[in-house]
């Protein structure tokens, strides 16, 4: 990153955070800035890859994925990366994470229904670098993606 985030940037990005789809205009307003300001930050902000592309919020369930789990694996040492890859490249996917303590990686899915969810779960436990898996099935989504401030004001 060529330049240090100063308050100013981290409104922009809050701004973008509450409407990812805000005019410029609307941004400087939000930000309390003027609108060229706006601009040009968010032009460095995104060559300087602290924004890195525009994503809407996809409510799933309306796709048909009604089951969402969480699998909390234990994987061979020498098989990490190739087990994170291939979770990677699962289309259920929508969140796989390396992590310390017990488990090595903590994967959530999203499917259609539990017969999915099943198949997926016996991929994973046939992967041969998988020592063990759990999967938990949510029950509630109490909040899920939630924008996480970078303003120091708020």
């Amino acid at each position: 990153m060529s330049a240090e985030l100063d308050d100013t940037d981290r409104r922009i990005i809050d701004a973008l955070l509450d409407n990812g789809r805000a005019s410029a205009s609307e941004l400087a307003e939000q930000a309390e800035i003027a609108t060229a300001t706006a601009t040009k930050r968010l032009q460095r902000l995104e060559e300087d890859g602290v924004i890195d592309g525009y994503q809407p919020e996809i409510d799933y369930g309306a796709f048909g994925y009604e089951v969402t789990a969480v699998f909390r694996l234990d994987v061979d040492g020498e098989g990490l990366e190739t087990v994170v890859d291939d979770l990677r490249e699962t289309s259920n996917m929508v969140g796989v994470y390396e992590v310390t303590g017990s488990d090595d990686v903590v994967a959530v899915g999203k499917f259609e229904n539990t017969e999915a969810l099943n198949a997926q779960i016996k991929s994973v436990l046939t992967h041969p670098e998988v020592r063990s898996a759990r999967t938990s099935i949510v029950l509630d989504t109490v909040c899920e993606y939630d924008r996480l401030p970078v303003d120091a004001d708020e």
